[in-house]
């Protein structure tokens, strides 16, 4: 690795113009700086602006980024890609989580809301001699800003053949008062495979209106492609989906239809009806599955009337996956995918307990949602749903038989 003499003239102006501590800091960001360069040069096979028959993508300008060490804060830049991305392995994946942390709990302690507790979590960030004011804004600028681009990104390049909704709910304050809000979650599958989180957002409660404005907000970025739309049975939700996303099947999560027939079970007879009803999903074939949804319907029917109606109203929209490949069955008929990210943000924003603000709950789950969006595109090689599989929902006509032969070849 080499800089350029322009570039360590400037680095030596740089350094002239400061004291020992600043020359000390600027050496090592120019040398962090120059060595993600390089690294990027590595992993896409060309340098800036330089053609090779080797280079893999392109540079598409770069994110700001802070690193904290003992010689000071070293502002860098993260270069983007056209396609793909890429993260320095000299840092930190979860600094971002961190610093929001960070943040939302020096924030509560200035909004006056401070306790024990916080006083606690603070020394536990390492924070003993506390923080100031303009700290915690620049943090919280720096943490908005990023979140904000992530949200606002353009959903139009490609297309999202399945959409998982949901929401988990947390204490936040807001006009004085502790209440529920709901951070809802959309995250997407692409039509290669990769899982990717397409937004979120913050609101009152789950209501309709509410939901409606989040899915034309995912619209109106570009979110097209859209075939299967996976979520729980919510009115609100149910309606903003057949409004928004015209056209496209909708699958009522197995899951959370399965909690909603025991709630009216007696316990005694809960485990028999939770198997019966999992027979109907253990089918190989869409034929077989409808066979024995009305097998499996008639026979609770005798015994329990309103399972059999839940069963019968819920038809359409419960087996909506079986016109989807059976190797996606398993990954489409719930919203189980989101349950491991909802956990995540839980985890995360019960270590605050109660937010100073709605800002500041979307604040650190915005940071936890992102942090997940770079794993998956890091482990892209793991992808949700395999690259061939996906051609047949994606308009190459091939049979299932077909899109298993290179897939065989490929494991052998």
């Amino acid at each position: 690795m080499a800089l350029d003499n322009a570039a360590l003239l400037e680095v030596l102006e740089a350094m002239q113009a400061g004291g020992v501590e600043d020359r000390v800091r600027t050496a090592a960001q120019t040398i962090y700086q120059a060595l993600i360069d390089a690294e990027l040069t590595a992993v896409i096979g060309a340098g800036p602006w330089e053609r090779t028959d080797q280079r893999t993508t392109q540079r598409n300008g770069s994110r700001p980024r802070t690193l904290s060490t003992t010689a000071g804060d070293l502002e860098l830049r993260i270069p983007k890609l056209r396609s793909g991305s890429f993260f320095p392995s000299l840092l930190e994946r979860r600094r971002r989580v961190d610093q929001a942390l960070f943040a939302v709990v020096m924030e509560a302690y200035l909004h006056g809301v401070s306790t024990r507790k916080v006083d606690d979590l603070v020394k536990a960030l390492g924070a003993d001699t506390g923080i100031s004011k303009s700290e915690v804004s620049r943090i919280c600028a720096d943490l908005d800003e990023e979140v904000g681009a992530f949200r606002d990104r353009s959903l139009g390049e490609i297309t999202y053949p399945y959409v998982f909704l949901d929401a988990t709910y947390c204490k936040a304050r807001v006009n004085r008062r502790v209440v529920s809000q709901a951070v809802v979650i959309a995250t997407g599958v692409t039509a290669d495979g990769r899982r990717e989180v397409l937004g979120f957002d913050v609101g009152d409660s789950e209501d309709g209106a509410f939901w409606t404005a989040f899915l034309r907000g995912l619209k109106a970025r570009g979110l097209g492609g859209v075939q299967l739309v996976i979520s729980d049975a919510h009115t609100g939700l149910k309606t903003a989906i057949a409004a928004v996303f015209v056209g496209a099947s909708w699958q009522r999560c197995r899951v959370h239809f399965m909690r909603n027939v025991l709630a009216v079970v007696p316990k005694g007879n809960a485990e028999m009806v939770a198997a019966a009803i999992r027979t109907i999903f253990a089918q190989p074939d869409a034929e077989h599955v409808g066979e024995q949804f009305e097998v499996i319907a008639a026979m609770l029917g005798k015994q329990l009337p309103k399972v059999e109606q839940m069963l019968r109203d819920a038809h359409d929209d419960l087996l909506a996956f079986t016109g989807f490949p059976v190797s996606h069955w398993k990954k489409i008929w719930s919203t189980n995918p989101l349950e491991r990210l909802n956990k995540e943000v839980k985890r995360r924003t019960d270590v605050v307990g109660v937010f100073p603000n709605p800002e500041a709950l979307l604040r650190l789950a915005g940071a936890v949602l992102v942090e997940a969006h770079d794993e998956w595109q890091v482990t892209a090689e793991r992808r949700y749903l395999s690259e061939h599989s996906m051609e047949l929902i994606t308009g190459t006509n091939k049979t299932e038989q077909e899109v298993a032969k290179p897939e065989l070849m490929t494991a052998s």
